[in-house]
């Protein structure tokens, strides 16, 4: 079973940036599409990236322009680059597989909050 381990979460002000990163363990990492979830408090998850095997990285309209999936099968790794971060964009970060894939335990996530 692959596990998912978010880190690179933390305080930043309003226009900053941060690189979320997502270890996976195990060797089926490379034949799933990959996603980056958040979770609001009291809302629901919510996918916000998506970076398939074979096709276009796709992204939630509120991202868009400002977050940068990609991915490294080499290191079994995940990334978000979130640039220009607003108030709405705290939320815990997960990694999981794409909503077409089976779904893999969740991580523990990583938090970011934006602030000022």
């Amino acid at each position: 079973q692959v596990q998912l381990v978010e880190s690179g979460g933390g305080l930043v002000q309003p226009g900053g940036s941060l690189r979320l990163s997502c270890a996976a363990s195990g060797s089926s990492f490379k034949i799933y599409s990959m996603g980056w979830y958040r979770q609001a408090p009291g809302k629901q998850r919510e996918l916000v990236a998506l970076i398939p095997r074979d096709a276009d990285t796709r992204y939630a309209d509120s991202v868009k322009g400002r977050f940068t999936i990609s991915r490294d099968n080499s290191k079994n790794t995940v990334y978000l680059q979130m640039n220009k971060l607003k108030f709405e964009d705290t939320a815990v970060y997960y990694c999981n597989t794409g909503p077409e894939n089976p779904t893999l335990d969740w991580g523990q996530g990583t938090q970011v909050t934006v602030s000022s």
